[in-house]
């Protein structure tokens, strides 16, 4: 069914049919892990925390530090508060973490975990361990999606560790606050960050997964916490930045209100929002935005990109041109590369996200033709049957769907299992989205390549008429004539 607005279709079904959404839990502990030195904590059972880290694993192919409450029969039923506090105790003595950031699953909100008392505890019992920060975050996997999990937790760090009172927007004359979607990859992070220095400006990406899960071989042999990302110290010096930059629609929210929040009567902090930073109206914003806040102008080499992704557009809108797309992830991917092909003349035949989100609302205001779908994977491989879509955008759990619809997929998104290095790919900027747009016209060019010819039955009627014409002819013909 459709929603009040008329334009986004809502699934009437009693359960989903090869899923499409990734929880809120994970979102919350990849965020996590953009900082350095934290342990992340489902607060659950085992099997939990085991499934997740599976996920993050054959995702980034990377150790990932990741921990659990160990709820269990008793617990579940009597009350797993007191969990809570003995996993934070343990993970201290043992690790002494920089932070520890707790994420609620299904199995503790429905218990009722109460995590203000928790901390609480926490802090009364322990004050050996007020060192350690701790963000609590109640991200339950029966409601929202990856990338909300992942705001939530966004907002919770910022709201523990950065300080209020003492906040001096503009204390920093060069350093600029980034929030950063979950869907940007460390690919995309790493351009984040050279834009900003290429500007003369100092980064502060929070959180910042291009330090802690971009592939690099650590200095340790063995390292129970978060290797690279963004400290706790810096993030405490958000509130100092000359401005806040916010990359997808999924953290817009925290980023006004974090604008609120450290603002102050006459120093108030500038929030400039984006979506992902693909397609040239996308980055042509970011560089501008950039080139006000520095007062520099844009390199050379960027607008040397930006024509080259011309040319690409150019040499690509020939496939591009009127293409059959299905877009499933969530809200800010599916936003990201409906804007990229829509510029491009594509056809967006089917949009399938997890859940209501930001990005939903955005794109029924941007994009008025493209009806988002809130729904699973069944919806999904529907809508591409319905519309004869002729390419396929999802994570690697679309890739049974693209077989059994006879379409090729390009990856993206989270999880990609089956690919190597698809968690370092950049897709933001001029050069990224150049790449994407080759990718997909190649994509679109190689269905094409076993396609036979085509016969007319009109024209095999006439050549078999013609043929036995020339049959009869032949044998009412003399032997003078025939040997002739």
């Amino acid at each position: 069914m459709k929603d009040s607005a008329g334009n986004v279709i809502k699934r009437k079904k009693a359960l989903s049919v090869s899923p499409l959404k990734t929880s809120q839990t994970m979102g919350a502990c990849l965020a996590f892990l953009g900082v350095q030195g934290a342990i992340p904590i489902m607060h659950g059972s085992q099997g939990c925390t085991a499934f997740a880290k599976v996920f993050f694993v054959r995702h980034f192919r990377e150790p990932v530090p990741l921990s659990s409450t160990a709820m269990d029969q008793v617990s579940s039923v009597m009350g797993a508060d007191d969990n809570i506090v003995d996993a934070m105790k343990l993970l201290c003595d043992k690790n002494a973490p920089a932070l520890l950031g707790v994420a609620t699953t299904g199995l503790a909100e429905t218990q009722g975990a109460d995590l203000n008392i928790a901390i609480h505890r926490f802090r009364e019992k322990h004050p050996e361990h007020a060192v350690t920060r701790a963000v609590l975050v109640n991200t339950p996997d029966f409601a929202g999606s990856f990338e909300i999990g992942f705001a939530k937790a966004v907002h919770g760090i910022l709201e523990t560790i950065v300080p209020k009172d003492t906040a001096t927007p503009g204390a920093k004359a060069k350093q600029v606050t980034v929030l950063c979607s979950a869907n940007l990859t460390p690919g995309d992070l790493e351009y984040v960050e050279d834009t900003l220095i290429d500007f003369g400006l100092a980064p502060l990406l929070i959180p910042n997964l291009s330090g802690s899960l971009d592939g690099h071989l650590g200095d340790q042999a063995f390292n129970p916490l978060t290797d690279g990302g963004v400290s706790v110290g810096q993030i405490a010096t958000a509130g100092d930045s000359i401005a806040t930059l916010v990359i997808g629609e999924s953290l817009h929210n925290t980023g006004d209100w974090f604008g609120k929040f450290v603002s102050k009567d006459d120093a108030p902090m500038p929030v400039h929002k984006f979506g992902l930073l693909m397609g040239l109206e996308g980055v042509d914003a970011w560089l501008a935005t950039l080139s006000q806040i520095s007062g520099q102008p844009v390199p050379n080499k960027y607008r040397r990109h930006r024509k080259q992704l011309q040319d690409a557009m150019l040499d690509t809108h020939f496939m591009l041109g009127m293409v059959r797309v299905a877009v499933a992830g969530d809200g800010d991917l599916v936003l990201g590369f409906s804007r990229l092909l829509k510029g491009m003349g594509g056809d967006i035949v089917a949009a399938v996200v997890p859940c209501p989100s930001p990005a939903v609302t955005a794109m029924t205001e941007q994009l008025p033709d493209v009806t988002p779908i809130i729904g699973d994977l069944e919806e999904l491989e529907k809508g591409c049957r319905d519309h004869r879509a002729q390419i396929l955008i999802a994570n690697s759990h679309g890739v049974e769907s693209a077989e059994r619809l006879g379409i090729p997929i390009l990856r993206a998104g989270f999880p990609q299992y089956d690919l190597i290095g698809g968690f370092q790919r950049t897709w933001v900027g001029y050069k990224g989205t150049q790449q994407a747009l080759f990718d997909l016209a190649n994509l679109f060019l190689q269905q094409h390549e076993d396609v036979q010819p085509y016969h007319s039955v009109y024209s095999q009627k006439k050549d078999e008429e013609l043929r036995q014409a020339g049959n009869s002819a032949f044998k009412g013909s003399t032997p003078m004539a025939q040997s002739g």
